[in-house]
């Protein structure tokens, strides 16, 4: 699984901090941190957004929810303001947004 940078600047910045805590001269929370602000992070969506972004990519709600692996019912209450995507199905959705459908088939 290959990381994705904010800027190719700080993914080299990455890559030296972790060559430095491999030989024992960083520790894990600086690296935890270094994760947080070098690696690609996710942006909330709220209910219209989901919806223009499954437009967009000319999906029902039925075969949205089978590209993410969630329900039908999911993604509807998503689209309702009901619920929120958080963790994976965020992560997922904001893959979708900058890629496509496909990156996630």
């Amino acid at each position: 699984m290959t990381k994705q940078y904010r800027s190719p600047i700080l993914a080299a910045i990455h890559e030296t901090a972790e060559n430095l805590h491999g030989i024992g001269l960083i520790g894990k929370q600086t690296m935890r941190e270094f994760d947080v602000g070098c690696l690609t992070g996710v942006e909330p969506l709220d209910a219209s957004q989901i919806q223009a972004l499954r437009l967009r990519e000319g999906a029902s709600q039925a075969v949205f929810a089978r590209y993410l692996n969630v329900t039908t019912g999911l993604v509807s209450q998503w689209e309702r303001g009901e619920k929120h995507p958080r963790g994976p199905s965020l992560k997922l959705l904001n893959l979708v947004r900058k890629k496509g459908l496909d990156a996630v088939a």
